[in-house]
């Protein structure tokens, strides 16, 4: 017998270590020889990462669909794996070195490796037991890193393989700098904050003309957020149609400070309507000012340093082409060296005591920081290495646009296509140590030789100067007499972007460049689970990897999740102290509860707004099951390996079996097409609705009577039917269900764990028994209805009466008639051919359908009653429709907060209904 009440911690640890013991989750576990492959990577977590809301969606998704195929019998694959994480763990790892007053440029780059290794080895990776307590069942035996032997070796393949081809090389351009941790970074990596600035007025004198703050006619006036940038400016733009600086185009302004001859160029960058309609152009600190720069073929000056401090003094490219006074360059000496924003307020005081400054206006804008470091990021001019992108990019577009990978939802497509078809070159060097050095070498004069290790670079390096002639080729000639390779090469420093080992995940994972039985077997792979923030990031590169490197895309299906928010629709952040944690909910409702939640509410292209009392909710359904099992094994239900549904000759046993197969079907489909709510949903309905509600309570009579035959058929289908439930709900409710499936088995156990069992393939239907148990089951619940709608007292009971009931529906109410008294509480049945006076109505099937509740009701009270309610509802959706009608309002109001009106209004909208449903009835009852 079941324990009173389920113990979820102490479940599933013991079925983790279950599923452990059976090797349940290695790839191909119960699969037959020549199945088919189904395969998932898992996007791989950073190893500093812990469990959170969108991995808890991410995984539970991916996990459903991958004990679902498994079940089906496909060779399945779930490869778990995880991020190097390079600026994240590099920092993790430099603050545990500041706490004992070491740099790492103290230990040098190989012991500070070897420190992350030792860190790895320690702390690192703990996500992966976190993931084993949602209940996630990846091959964990096959657990890769993306900078293990193994997929470093794929990186360099990669690396070296797309230089040759002239797909990577190195530029100069704009990045995104990170001034705190001295590096570029990706703009996923980068967060917009909201903050209170000022937007500065600045004249520029135009030049040859006598400069008069009170003459607009001798200056432009331009405005900017960075005062600082200024001392770069190689240009002005004002739109070519805009009438007040027409005469001006081709004309220079004087920078103030400098003294630089600054053209103004028309450009449609300029927007005539808004500011002064003129616009500073710094195509070395702005990525817009970049590309106008390029239109017009204007200089990048970089006047920052990578800590983001002023560079005048001995800075070639400011001060070329400048022949500075006396005062200029006292302004110089103040300004180098100094911190951007100190220089920024000295350059404000400049401006304004040589009469440059017009005005000052507060600015509230958004700002650019490092998620990482925390601080305003720059837009800087370095060296770095890039990825044609464009390239690559063309055959992952045809891939999308002629249906061999699918987007769901589709409309993601439209996101795809949009950057694809813009993309930019792809910065992937990062000024880090931790992380895939880039197999780069540089001579002495500067030529760069990539192999795929020190020994083929040296090779190449002493063939190139061996072939020169002059000095190079002697001074090689001397060192090859004595030498270390050090002496001929040096090292490129930086590291690969995180993202580009990612961007080889589905492959490298299994074995490539290795031609190996699971690249074979598993790739492509077979659906790809993420959010949308990484469609870029990693879904588009994995395509345009995936498609350059095997010729294949690396999945058929992206199945883009949306975002789990909080109860109120807010996005989840710590600033704002509405986090979740996923760990905490599972110590509270167990992992089924916290993943069936998920489930059910995992919508397409709709955002999960989660409540815990959702889960609280979910995990009474998991109850729910539990007790109706344990009621089933006292009544003596118990597995019957003998017992087949087409024997059942019961209707109540042939309607829930027709009933399980109609639910397996809409299950199934569920998951396979991607639409886990509706498959939850069809679960929820089943189990406790017309499982446990109905079939349990209709059974009890059986159970309770002299019948032994049927007694036996209905504790023989009741231990089956449980028995569907349990494979089908094993998806979304992996503990709970397994620890039920061990419990019910019948003597000498059950031939293997759940997870490994056969998903159901059902058939039976019987639909005239199903046509009539249901219609039991809808007449009941609409007598219920009636009566709850209308404040009938549970122990008031009245007369049913049948208008014009057919020959059908006659023997129905006869053959019914125990249980419709028992459930409805009704007194007796009875038949007319008029309505009776002060009755309610519902109609089931075409039959009109009457109670007579005079006797039991006020039913004037009750109409006032429903229509004070209905002013209330009528008072507050007025208010609603105000709010929203009011677009300030909508245009204003955090997004979270308008959505949740709207949802209040859907909510009265179905309140109103329903009252004044029950009000129409009250009336024709009077």
């Amino acid at each position: 017998m079941l324990e009173k009440t389920y113990d979820a911690k102490g479940v599933e640890t013991k079925i983790t270590q279950l599923w452990e013991d059976a090797g349940a989750f290695n790839a191909g576990a119960g699969s037959a020889p020549g199945a088919e492959a189904f395969t998932i990577v898992i996007p791989p977590p950073n190893v500093t990462g812990s469990l959170h809301m969108g991995h808890a969606l991410n995984n539970t998704l991916q996990d459903m669909m991958v004990r679902f195929e498994r079940m089906r019998g496909k060779n399945v694959l779930w490869q778990p794996g995880m991020d190097h994480a390079g600026i994240a763990t590099q920092m993790v790892v430099e603050r545990q070195l500041a706490a004992k007053g070491i740099h790492r440029r103290d230990l040098g780059r190989e012991e500070f490796i070897d420190r992350i290794w030792e860190w790895k080895a320690e702390s690192g990776g703990a996500i992966f037991n976190q993931l084993k307590r949602l209940g996630a069942s990846a091959d964990w035996s096959r657990e890769r890193f993306t900078m293990d032997e193994g997929l470093s070796k794929a990186v360099i393949e990669v690396f070296v393989t797309l230089y040759k081809q002239g797909l990577i090389y190195k530029d100069k351009r704009l990045v995104n700098w990170d001034p705190k941790l001295l590096t570029a970074i990706s703009d996923l990596e980068v967060e917009q904050r909201e903050i209170n600035g000022n937007l500065w007025h600045f004249r520029y004198p135009i030049e040859g003309v006598t400069f008069d703050p009170e003459n607009p006619a001798t200056y432009i006036t331009v405005a900017t957020t960075r005062p600082e940038t200024m001392l770069g400016d190689t240009g002005v733009a004002v739109h070519p149609e805009d009438e007040r600086y027409k005469h001006l185009i081709g004309k220079n302004v004087v920078l103030p400070i400098v003294g630089r001859l600054v053209p103004i160029v028309a450009d449609e960058y300029s927007d005539p309507e808004k500011g002064t309609g003129a616009v500073k152009i710094t195509p070395a600190h702005d990525f817009n000012d970049f590309e106008v720069g390029k239109r017009h073929s204007l200089r990048a000056i970089n006047i920052l340093t990578v800590d983001a401090k002023v560079t005048l003094q001995e800075n070639e490219d400011f001060l070329e082409g400048l022949n500075p006074t006396a005062e200029q360059q006292a302004f110089w000496a103040q300004l180098h060296g100094q911190d951007r924003f100190e220089a920024r307020n000295q350059i404000v005081a400049i401006m304004e005591e040589g009469g440059f400054l017009a005005k000052i206006e507060p600015h509230r804008h958004m700002v650019p920081h490092g998620d990482r470091g925390g601080v305003p990021i720059e837009p800087f001019l370095t060296d770095q290495w890039y990825v044609d992108a464009k390239t690559l990019a063309q055959p992952a577009i045809a891939s999308v646009r002629e249906g061999r990978t699918n987007f769901v939802p589709k409309n993601w497509e439209k996101t795809y296509f949009e950057w694809m078809e813009n993309i930019q070159p792809w910065c992937v060097s990062r000024q880090l140590w931790w992380g895939h050095q880039i197999p780069a070498w540089y001579g002495p004069d500067g030529t760069v030789f990539v192999e795929k290790d020190e020994e083929a670079a040296l090779d190449a390096a002493i063939q190139h100067y061996l072939a020169l002639e002059g000095p190079w080729k002697a001074w090689v000639e001397e060192k090859l007499e004595n030498f270390a390779p050090g002496e001929i090469l040096t090292r490129d420093e930086d590291v690969l972007d995180t993202w580009f080992s990612s961007a080889l995940w589905p492959f490298s994972t299994l074995g490539w460049p290795d031609k190996t039985p699971e690249l074979a077997t598993y790739y492509p792979t077979s659906v790809l689970v993420t959010g949308f923030d990484i469609i870029f990031f990693w879904v588009a590169r994995m395509m345009m990897m995936g498609l350059h490197f095997t010729g294949k895309e690396p999945f058929h299906t992206v199945y883009v999740h949306a975002l789990v928010r909080d109860k109120n629709g807010a996005k989840m952040s710590k600033s704002k102290g509405n986090v979740i944690d996923p760990l905490e909910l599972i110590d509270e409702y167990g992992a089924d509860a916290l993943r069936f939640t998920l489930a059910i509410m995992a919508a397409q292209g709709r955002d999960v707004k989660l409540d815990p009392a959702r889960i609280a909710g979910y995990r009474n359904f998991g109850t729910k099951l539990w007790n109706a099992t344990r009621f089933a094994q006292m009544n003596g239900v118990a597995h019957d390996a003998s017992f087949k549904p087409e024997n059942a000759s019961l209707a109540i046993n042939r309607w829930i079996l027709t009933e399980l197969t109609r639910a397996s079907r809409a299950i199934t489909d569920g998951i396979a097409n991607y639409r886990f709510n509706e498959a939850a949903g069809s679960a929820y309905r089943f189990v406790w609705s017309l499982f446990c509600d109905w079939y349990l309570e209709l059974l009890k009579p059986v159970f309770n009577g002299e019948d032994e035959a049927a007694k036996a058929e209905s504790r023989a289908c009741a231990a089956y039917v449980l028995d569907e439930i349990y494979k089908l709900l094993h998806p979304m409710m992996p503990f709970m269900t397994e620890e039920l499936w061990q419990l019910t088995a019948a003597e000498g156990g059950r031939p293997d764990v759940l997870a490994l069992t056969p998903w159901p393939s059902l058939s039976f239907e019987d639909d005239e028994a199903a046509a009539d148990l249901n219609w039991l089951v809808d007449l009941v619940s609409g007598i219920r209805s009636v009566r709850a709608e209308m404040n009938v007292p549970p122990s008031a009971q009245a007369p049913l009466i049948a208008v014009g009931a057919d020959e059908l529906t006659r023997e129905r109410l006869a053959r019914h008639d125990p249980a419709i008294r028992r459930l409805s509480r009704v007194r007796e049945v009875g038949f007319s051919t008029d309505v009776p006076k002060g009755s309610a109505q519902l109609v089931i099937s075409g039959t009109t359908f009457c109670l007579p509740l005079g006797e039991l009701i006020d039913l004037q009270a009750e109409a006032a009653r429903l229509e004070k309610e209905l002013g209330k509802v009528a008072a507050e959706m007025e208010r609603i429709d105000k709010k929203l009608s009011n677009e300030k309002f909508v245009a204003n109001a955090k997004e979270e907060v308008v959505a949740a009106e709207r949802e209040r209004h859907a909510e009265l909208l179905d309140s109103r209904a329903r009252l004044e449903a029950a009000l129409q009835r009250v009336r024709e009852a009077s």
